[in-house]
């Protein structure tokens, strides 16, 4: 079994894996999967080094397929998933419940706010996460998509270890305000999107169209400026990964690793190829040359800010 670098997330007791498997593919979130096709990449990335998975209560069947695929597996794994729902205390018990019997498990290792809510107050949310936390089941609390304004008043009402927010060389905005805060009180940072939902694979071009079963198709993120920016990173770039020996999805990650706030990168893949191409970049550890170097190609492009 291969290793890869780990580091510990936040002030929890855990040691994740530079690469976390990120479960929004593995539910159809990109076309469809067959679930024998799914788990075969769950045990592929366990057999890679990956120790982490990410998933969340609203990406389709992807916590089934997941508890299925870690069926004598699952003490091997820190398990991560979220609150996709409305934030009453009736939903996320039900929600975690239901999260907990997908997966096929009787905790998890961190649990989620997926996103931020204005319906329901943080310390109402908090409140009820901090039960379940004494009750055994949910053993860290994190935030995904939250500003660093609503992370900090989420860290008054009780212990946050993690923020997952998006980072790419597409979309920088976390290392203004929300890197800094994180690094400053201790918070692991999960990136999710560290190749632009594919588009910095160099794959696809600035007019391509996804199905209307991927949901890529309607994303509210992936605008024409976007994908115009990603096919001009891609060229910029393409030559120098090419030659380091490294292909652009590779170099995406490893950009992103290279921040030192960032704990471990969340990456999506489909086959046990793609999952084996992810680990390289987690293994790769960029040198402040080739950062500088990289940095030098894409500084002026910034089209998610």
């Amino acid at each position: 079994m291969k290793t890869l670098p780990k580091n510990p997330l936040g002030s929890a007791k855990l040691e994740v894996s530079a690469i976390c498997l990120g479960g929004w593919p593995l539910g159809g979130g990109m076309g469809p999967i067959e679930d024998k096709q799914a788990i075969r990449v769950v045990h592929a990335a366990l057999d890679n080094g990956i120790n982490i998975i990410d998933t969340a209560e609203g990406y389709r069947s992807s916590e089934r397929i997941i508890g299925q695929a870690l069926v004598g597996r699952r003490d091997s794994v820190i398990l991560a998933t979220k609150l996709s729902g409305e934030h009453s205390s009736t939903h996320i018990r039900a929600a975690l419940e239901n999260s907990l019997k997908q997966l096929r498990t009787d905790y998890i290792d961190l649990y989620q706010i997926h996103y931020p809510s204005t319906t329901w107050p943080i310390v109402e949310t908090m409140a009820e996460l901090s039960k379940l936390k004494k009750q055994g089941k949910i053993r860290s609390i994190g935030v995904s998509n939250f500003s660093v304004e609503q992370l900090d008043e989420a860290t008054r009402h009780g212990l946050i270890t993690s923020a997952q927010p998006q980072y790419s060389m597409l979309f920088r905005e976390a290392e203004r305000d929300l890197f800094p805060y994180c690094l400053a009180k201790g918070i692991g940072t999960m990136v999710y999107g560290p190749i632009a939902r594919g588009l910095l694979s160099g794959k696809y071009a600035a007019s391509h169209q996804f199905s209307k079963n991927d949901d890529r198709a309607t994303h509210r993120s992936l605008t024409r400026a976007v994908r115009e920016a990603a096919v001009e990173i891609c060229g910029r770039l393409e030559p120098w990964a090419s030659d380091h020996g490294y292909t652009l999805t590779q170099l995406a990650i490893a950009w992103t690793l290279a921040h030192p706030a960032v704990t471990t990168a969340i990456c999506g893949a489909k086959t046990p190829e793609q999952i084996i191409e992810n680990c390289e970049a987690g293994r790769w550890q960029m040198t402040q040359s080739e950062l500088e170097e990289i940095n030098a190609q894409i500084e002026m492009l910034s089209p998610g800010e």
